[in-house]
């Protein structure tokens, strides 16, 4: 399967279960991958037989700076949930949601789910 990649898009959220991230809120990065079959748009560079990037970024900052969550691993769920229903020619996704600045005491980069979802037949 061919795959088109957007990574690194960032947003601002209110997501978490401490009351001053859903107050203050921070940042979220998300990377998604498409699964898709992309010959098609290649043979004719006609964006009607592909995704449109543009699109799909502004489907996943519709999620991620919508209303606020507990957990990112319900955001990475809507955002996968939302993509496979609105695009007709997406089979499958991965959506990695990374939270760079959790209020959690520790030295690390960051805290992610990452999880890969299929169109139902």
């Amino acid at each position: 399967m061919d795959k088109i990649i957007l990574t690194n898009m960032q947003f601002y959220g209110y997501h978490g279960l401490l009351p001053e991230e859903n107050k203050l809120g921070q940042r979220f990065y998300v990377d998604v991958t498409l699964e898709l079959s992309t010959q098609k748009a290649g043979k004719t560079d006609n964006m009607h037989d592909s995704i449109d990037y543009g699109q799909v970024y502004q489907h996943v900052k519709k999620t991620v700076e919508g209303p606020a969550n507990n957990l990112i691993e319900a955001v990475a769920e809507q955002i996968a949930a939302d993509l496979l229903t609105s695009f007709t020619l997406l089979q499958a996704c991965t959506v990695k949601v990374i939270k760079p600045d959790p209020p959690i005491a520790g030295h690390y980069e960051s805290v992610a789910v990452e999880i890969y979802r299929e169109k139902q037949s």
